[in-house]
């Protein structure tokens, strides 16, 4: 579906107006294409390559996942020692067996007060020895996680900014912040929540069978039963509560969108007064995502039934047969509140494996999801060998360049032009023509669909990426600043500029004198996209910022279109003496801001239609 925009500007700077009318339409996938990168089929080859994908992105932890397994199974002597002192009182105080021989080495022939007073230091000792142990784990776990969510964090982050423009064109911001934000967590839970509480889960489960065999394998069989029930409700459930889980991510990150949407365009929600119309859609997409979570909570509500009611079950198996084995004095009275608690806890770990395989769907849906994001290719790649390029002379050529967005639609076609270093170029064309698009290609926002573009006689797709973008300053209609200070802004492009070059660039742009004044000179900041500034001062800023770059090739993209005349002048003054020994390409509605251009081309249907002496068709 598309989605009209509303305020603001793209993550490549465009006002989305000229996006739209140059561009694709700015759209969100319904949900149910959304997912077209992963398999939405289980089958084993696709478990088999996630879980490859899992450890390949968990290795470089392994050391520290394996100390934070080290500390989860010593839980389990712990918990085998937690319930010995209850026995030692129930049978040797309360009951006339005698101490258990180890205990009775260390305190031979003792009083049964000694014998208390043993048992409960005993009982604190394993209590505090527990105590810092889940300190300890807790720490680890802390350290673990957190360096394993800002690792993947910061790796989808640094390839979302290099993904193409026309991938964001066509998702949006709001799928790839809700992947980087909630779905990358899915690894931190997985490395130290899931695959510790499993091992230390099945170590446990084994301690608890010996220990509960060797006072009485009746018992330990009767307590075993169960786990088949256990294994086929896991495995019953597995596969609905990802496919629901899957559900719940896709609605969630949609409704996000609506979110953002309506905040980023606040003026406009207000000044057409549909607050409420934002409110209804807001209601609307998080109603879908609520039934969507209550659908998943009681599918994994079901699933802890059945799994309480199974180890209920055989609880109660084990304490009738227990109860027996009492009476006809096979086992002591403390054996059995023994062997009771440890049935407690060799369920635990069954419960535990069995809610892990649960919760582990969502979080292999949301690992999906991250891994997805990642293996995104972005459409402008660099070439193995590109070639660096310190400063450009500033000629291009476009031969024979036609584009289109979705490669069927062209936006240009077999556009052919030569344009000298030095050169000004005004470019005219009613809207939707494809003036913006034409820029666009220069510095490789995009590649032709056909033909080439020549920077100095040689392709741009020959360049080092970056070395190419660093021929380009730009200056767009609609000034795009970052929430930081007035300095910052202007020192973007060239972040090792120091304080009396930024200076410089403002002076250059006629913006001093304003900075100067405000409370804090440059280090007044801006607000959200410089809403604390007026339009003509934040298009200054802009300007200063491209002085500041110092670039070859200048590409202004209406830079006046939203200013009043008086603004629009001084403006244009700044930009004459920006432009002047680079080429420059100045995109214009109005005409007559084109006059001070050496030369003129019109855009019409995506092609050029006319151009002025000096900007030649390429031969």
């Amino acid at each position: 579906m598309t989605r009209t925009p509303l305020d603001g500007t793209g993550k490549d700077g465009r006002d989305l107006g000229a996006r739209l009318r140059d561009g694709p339409p700015f759209v969100i996938e319904p949900a149910t294409a959304e997912f077209r990168d992963q398999p939405v089929r289980e089958n084993a080859v696709a478990e088999h390559r996630l879980a490859r994908r899992l450890a390949r992105e968990l290795r470089p932890y392994w050391l520290r996942i394996l100390g934070l397994l080290v500390l989860s199974m010593l839980a389990t002597p712990l918990a085998l020692l937690t319930p010995v002192p209850l026995k030692i009182v129930i049978d040797s105080v309360l009951g006339a067996h005698p101490p258990p021989p180890a205990l009775d080495r260390i305190l031979p022939a003792v009083s049964d007060a000694t014998l208390v007073i043993a048992a409960a230091l005993f009982f604190v000792a394993v209590a505090l020895l527990t105590q810092l142990l889940d300190l300890a784990t807790t720490v680890l776990r802390t350290f673990v996680g957190e360096r394993v969510l800002l690792d993947l964090r910061t790796r989808l982050f640094r390839h979302v900014q290099r993904l193409s423009v026309s991938y964001h064109d066509l998702r949006g911001t709001t799928d790839s912040t809700y992947r980087i934000q909630y779905d990358a967590t899915a690894t931190q839970q997985i490395a130290v929540d899931t695959i510790p509480s499993f091992i230390t889960a099945v170590f446990t489960l084994g301690a608890m069978l010996y220990v509960t065999a060797k006072i009485d394998w009746q018992l330990a069989v009767v307590a075993l039963g169960i786990s088949p029930v256990l294994l086929l409700a896991s495995w019953r459930y597995r596969r609905q509560l990802r496919k629901q889980s899957r559900q719940v991510k896709k609605l969630e990150s949609g409704a996000m969108s609506v979110v953002q949407e309506a905040l980023s365009a606040v003026r406009v929600v207000q000044a057409f007064g549909r607050e409420e119309h934002e409110e209804q859609r807001f209601v609307r997409r998080f109603h879908e995502g609520m039934w969507a979570r209550i659908r998943y909570t009681l599918a994994t509500s079901r699933y802890s039934l059945v799994m309480g009611l199974t180890t209920a079950v055989g609880t109660a198996g084990v304490l009738y047969i227990g109860t027996r084995s009492v009476q006809t004095g096979r086992i002591t009275l403390g054996d059995l509140v023994l062997v009771m608690t440890y049935v407690s806890q060799l369920y635990a770990p069954l419960k535990t494996m069995s809610r892990k395989a649960g919760s582990l769907q969502g979080y292999l849906a949301s690992a999906e999801r991250a891994f997805a994001l990642l293996h995104k290719e972005p459409d402008v790649k660099e070439r193995p060998e590109a070639r660096p390029l310190p400063r450009a002379g500033g000629e291009i050529v476009f031969h024979d360049v036609s584009f289109a967005y979705d490669g069927q639609r062209p936006v240009l076609r077999d556009v052919s032009l030569r344009v000298g270093a030095g050169t000004r170029v005004g470019v005219a064309g009613a809207t939707g023509a494809g003036k913006t698009t034409l820029v666009s290609l220069l510095n490789r926002f995009y590649d032709p669909t056909e033909g080439r573009i020549l920077l100095d006689g040689v392709d741009l797709r020959e360049y080092r990426l970056a070395d190419l973008r660093n021929q380009f300053a730009i200056v767009l209609q609609e000034p795009l600043l970052f929430a930081t200070s007035v300095a910052e802004n202007i020192a973007y492009a060239r972040p090792d500029a120091g304080r009396e070059e930024i200076v410089a660039a403002a002076r250059a742009a006629g913006v001093h004198d304003f900075i100067a004044g405000l409370p804090d000179g440059y280090d007044t900041r801006v607000g959200e996209r410089g809403t604390r500034l007026s339009g003509g001062e934040r298009q200054r800023i802009s300007l200063a910022r491209a002085f500041l770059k110092d670039a070859p090739v200048l590409i202004l993209d209406e830079p006046t279109s939203s200013v009043d005349v008086h603004t629009e002048a001084a403006i244009m003054d700044t930009m004459y003496r920006l432009m002047e020994g680079r080429t420059t390409f100045m995109i214009a509605h109005r005409l007559s801001t084109l006059d001070g251009c050496d030369e003129r081309i019109e855009v019409a249907s995506g092609r050029v239609t006319r151009m002025s002496e000096g900007v030649r068709p390429d031969a």
